[in-house]
């Protein structure tokens, strides 16, 4: 499933997919702001990732996010102005059970058939942008089973304000919810994760984009 919501009509989250050989690369991407200024910057950040994969020939996920950054940096190298703008992103190429994730800021939760906790991978902490001290994102190569399902996201989900105390929602609830809809089919997931925003957001403003990707193999 694919639930996006964005705070605006346009936004600087999006997601992103291509086929590639045998395997199906794709994306929950958050790039700096939102509304149009975020829009313009998603709109280089994917063709940027676009270009790494077709023209390129790029597949390795730490790759195409090294490749990514070099043609986002050039890029915004052709304004005026001085543009620190970025992508935050958990990048994920699946053949088959064979999953390759590389993570800018963001990460790959996992949840394994039966398992009673979140399997996370961390990703690199780095934009894809103009960074002080720039080092190649890692690729995790991960085996995975029938019944493993996984999770890439932005970070609007969690911080999204709510609840009793107008608080974040923050990372261990949603590990939680995660791991209680563990037994209902995707779709039903989907309903659940966008109606347990919309309660715990109330009746407070959507403070960011949201995207969630989920896949159960």
């Amino acid at each position: 499933f694919v639930l996006y919501k964005p705070k605006d009509i346009v936004a600087g989250d999006f997601y992103w997919m291509e086929r590639a050989d045998d395997s199906v690369i794709f994306a929950a991407a958050d790039c700096t702001g939102h509304g149009v200024p975020g829009a313009m910057v998603s709109v280089v950040c994917n063709n940027a990732l676009h270009q790494s994969v077709a023209e390129f020939g790029l597949r390795e996920p730490g790759q195409i996010l090294d490749k990514t950054r070099e043609l986002v940096i050039k890029q915004f190298a052709k304004s005026q102005e001085d543009v620190k703008d970025g992508m935050d992103i958990a990048l994920c190429s699946l053949n088959g059970k064979r999953l390759k994730y590389a993570g800018a800021n963001n990460s790959l939760w996992i949840i394994r058939k039966g398992a009673e906790e979140v399997e996370e991978y961390k990703a690199n902490k780095q934009a894809i942008g103009m960074v002080d001290q720039p080092a190649p994102y890692t690729t995790h190569d991960v085996e995975l089973n029938e019944g493993d399902t996984f999770y890439v996201f932005s970070d609007g989900y969690v911080d999204q304000f709510g609840g009793e105390k107008g608080k974040k929602f923050k990372t261990k609830a949603f590990k939680q919810l995660l791991l209680s809809i563990q037994e209902g089919p995707m779709s039903g997931q989907r309903d659940v994760i966008d109606e347990s925003f919309e309660a715990w957001r109330g009746d407070l403003e959507q403070v960011d984009d949201v995207c969630v990707i989920g896949v159960r193999i």
